[in-house]
């Protein structure tokens, strides 16, 4: 059984329609790239998926069960965690508040995230709105792990970073999928970083799926295709 379903999903910001019918399956502890050129419908999906926006048509299903008519908090609990694009730190919380934020029980605690990411242990005390953008990218991702989610959804987590802090978040989700039975969908530009942990692909074209297969069917021309300026 796949942890995610979706089937002809659309969606509509009011009267501005965004998603024409996005196809998307994942299995258990796998990672899957979501990909497209700016504006393809990524974010939105991603949304639809964690409830914060509603679907007009199409099937949404987690873990075997219909979610379309959970809330955003309910589908939280139910296992679904999001990295949003922006980061979108609690500036006035220090680290430590910002992970506690939201925390539920299960293995990943403040031990765990700092072990993940070591910095984030040595600015517990600081306000998040001090820290780098990398650093504030790796508060992100710690948070939605202390949700302890069964399936993370990583929305261009690694946009803007210097190429050092970009390695380090890399490096987390490669731990990630090795060390975890999570599933990930991450949303990134870089084929050559997604191709190094991604199972599988999804290519969203103006809303709707275009392409979608093994990482490693996915060819310079259907890149070029779909994914090239």
């Amino acid at each position: 059984m796949n942890v995610l379903n979706l089937r002809g999903i659309t969606a509509s910001y009011g009267p501005s329609q965004a998603l024409f019918g996005v196809d998307l399956a994942l299995q258990q502890g796998e990672v899957l790239a979501l990909m497209g050129r700016n504006g393809m419908g990524k974010s939105s999906t991603n949304k639809v998926i964690c409830r914060m926006l509603r679907h007009s048509g199409g099937t949404l299903e987690f873990n075997g069960k219909d979610i379309a008519r959970l809330p955003s908090y309910r589908a939280a609990r139910a296992g679904i965690g999001l990295v949003p694009e922006g980061r979108r730190c609690f500036g006035p919380l220090t680290v430590h508040e910002n992970l506690i934020a939201a925390a539920r029980k299960g293995p990943w605690d403040v031990a765990a995230v700092t072990d993940l990411f070591p910095r984030l242990g040595e600015r517990q005390s600081q306000l998040a709105a001090s820290l780098s953008g990398g650093e504030q990218q790796m508060l992100a991702i710690g948070r939605a792990l202390m949700t302890n989610p069964t399936l993370l959804l990583l929305d261009e987590a690694t946009e803007g970073l210097a190429p050092v802090v970009r390695q380090e978040i890399w490096a987390a989700v490669a731990k990630l999928k090795a060390e975890t039975g999570m599933s990930l969908i991450v949303v990134d530009k870089s084929l050559r970083e997604l191709g190094g942990v991604a199972d599988s692909a999804v290519i969203l074209e103006r809303g709707t799926t275009v392409w979608s297969g093994p990482m490693t069917d996915l060819s310079a021309q259907i890149a070029d295709q779909y994914l090239g300026v």
